[in-house]
C-alpha cells in the first residue's frame, strides 16, 4: 500500500488534536499540505479515516484503530532509534495509585538490582489505552485488561476504603460499612473508576455523581459535598488534609494487575514484572 511514516504521523497528530489546524501546527506544516497527506493515505488504504466538516473533525472507526496503531509504531521506532545510542527508561503508568504502600520499596529494590534501567513514572487517565498507543511499557491497573494484545498478572488483593471530609460525622469512627454510606452522595471518577453504585445491593444504593478526575474527587469530598470509595493505594498516593480515609469492612477487595503490551517493546519488561511479583509476594502475605 506504500504507506509512509509521514502518513502515520499526520493521522496521529490529527487524532490527538481533533483539528487539522492544531495538527498542522504541531507538525510544523501548512494545513493544505497536511490535508493532502491525509487524503493520500485514505486513497492508498481505500477507506475513510477522518470525517471532516467546516467545524468538526472526528476519526472514523477505521481511523481510530489506525490512530492507536500509529502511535505504537511511531513510539517503537523512536525507541529503537534512541536505543542505538543510549539505554531507554522503562515507562510505568497508572491512573490513581501505583502499588500503594509498596511502590517506593519496590522501585528502590528495582534500582538496586537494575541500576542501568531508569523507571519513568507517569500518571494517565487511561493507562490501558496508553499501553495500546505505545506511550507506556508497563501499567498498574485495577481493572482486568481485555484482548490478546495486553499481557497481565494479578499482584495483590487490595482492600477498599471510604473517604469522607475530616469533619464528617463518620470521620471519628474506626471503620465503616457500605450501609453507612447509603444516605450519602458518592463521588465516582469518570476515569479509571473502581467503584460504582453496583458495589451496593440493588434497592439499597446511594446517589452517585461523576467527577472528572482525582483532584476534583478529593475536593468534592473535602468540602463535604460527597463521600468516596476507593482502593487503599489512594491513601498513600493522595493524602489530603481535608479527607479522612476509613477501612470499609464489607466491600470486596480490588485486584491490582501489572500489564504490558504483547509483544513487550522494552527489553526489561519481563524482569520488571518478575521482580514485582517476588517483591509483593514477600511484602504482602495475603
Amino acid at each position: 500500500m506504500n504507506v509512509e511514516l509521514r502518513h502515520l504521523r499526520a493521522l496521529a497528530a490529527i487524532g490527538d488534536h481533533r483539528s487539522i489546524t492544531g495538527a498542522a501546527l504541531a507538525l510544523h506544516v501548512t494545513q493544505p499540505a497536511l490535508s493532502r497527506t491525509l487524503e493520500q493515505l485514505e486513497r492508498r488504504l481505500g477507506v475513510r479515516l477522518v470525517e471532516r466538516t467546516t467545524r468538526h473533525v472526528a476519526l472514523t472507526d477505521s481511523g481510530r484503530r489506525l490512530w492507536e496503531h500509529s502511535h505504537r509504531i511511531l513510539t517503537q521506532l523512536d525507541t529503537a532509534l534512541a536505543e542505538a545510542t543510549q539505554p531507554q527508561p522503562l515507562r510505568l503508568t497508572f491512573a490513581w495509585a501505583a502499588l500503594g504502600r509498596f511502590t517506593i520499596p519496590f522501585l528502590r529494590e528495582w534500582r538496586a538490582e537494575h541500576p542501568d534501567v531508569l523507571v519513568r513514572i507517569r500518571r494517565s487517565d487511561d493507562p490501558e489505552a496508553a499501553l495500546r498507543r505505545g506511550e507506556a511499557d508497563v501499567a498498574v491497573l485495577r481493572t482486568q485488561p481485555e484482548g490478546a494484545d495486553i499481557g497481565h498478572v494479578a499482584l495483590i488483593e487490595e482492600p477498599r476504603v471510604a473517604a469522607v471530609a475530616e469533619d464528617h460525622p463518620l470521620a471519628s469512627r474506626e471503620a465503616v460499612a457500605l450501609d453507612d454510606l447509603v444516605g450519602e452522595t458518592v463521588a465516582v471518577c469518570e476515569t479509571a473508576a473502581t467503584t460504582t453504585a453496583d458495589l451496593w445491593p440493588s434497592g439499597a444504593r446511594p446517589r452517585t455523581v461523576d467527577v472528572p478526575g482525582v483532584e476534583e474527587w478529593l475536593t468534592s469530598i473535602a468540602t463535604g459535598v460527597t463521600v468516596g470509595v476507593t482502593a487503599a493505594g489512594t491513601i498513600h498516593h493522595h493524602p489530603h488534609a481535608g479527607v479522612t480515609y476509613l477501612p470499609l469492612t464489607d466491600a470486596d477487595p480490588i485486584t491490582v494487575h501489572l500489564a504490558w503490551p504483547v509483544p513487550p517493546p522494552h527489553p526489561s519488561t519481563a524482569a520488571f514484572v518478575e521482580l514485582a511479583r517476588r517483591h509483593l509476594d514477600r511484602s504482602d502475605p495475603r
